[in-house]
């Protein structure tokens, strides 16, 4: 009876001493709309990941207008549950820049609100994102002035 007793206190600590996993979900995919680009999305936590695309501000007449990139800080407050999907809605905050290549640099905060598709029993995940872009740093000569942009669009992420 003392051995079974000591089994289960040993077995018990050792569950609790124990670290947690850690999980790194990464999700690669590419986002369509303005901007348009390559899409990197890292699990921090169970509700919070960084978002980073890299790619065009947008494209017209089929050339690149100005190259893009932006960093957000992206957060989960609530999670639908159904048989075959998960839908997150996120909310987030970041930093944008654009022309980066071209020598003209503009800088932006950005406020992200995306809602998505993430289907429980393949590594894929469908999006929409409306985001609030406040231009505070402006490459063009003529426009010294805060200018509030939208971008928006879908995306597409694969998870490894």
């Amino acid at each position: 009876m003392r051995t079974l007793f000591f089994a289960a206190l040993v077995s018990t600590l050792a569950a609790v001493a124990a670290p947690a996993t850690a999980r790194a979900d990464i999700g690669l995919g590419l986002f369509i709309g303005e901007p348009l680009g390559i899409d990197v999305k890292i699990d921090l936590e169970r509700r919070s990941a960084l978002d980073i695309v890299l790619g065009a501000a947008s494209i017209r007449d089929g050339r690149r207008d100005l190259s893009y990139g932006h960093l957000t800080y992206l957060l989960t407050p609530f999670v639908g549950r159904g048989r075959s999907v998960l839908v997150p809605l996120r909310l987030g905050i970041g930093v944008a820049m654009l022309g980066v290549t071209e020598g003209d640099l503009s800088v932006a905060a950005r406020a992200p609100f995306e809602i998505a598709l993430l289907f429980r029993r393949t590594p894929l995940e469908l999006y929409g994102e409306i985001a609030l872009k406040l231009i505070f740093v402006n490459a063009d000569d003529n426009a010294d002035n805060i200018v509030l942009d939208t971008d928006g669009g879908i995306g597409l992420r694969f998870y490894f």
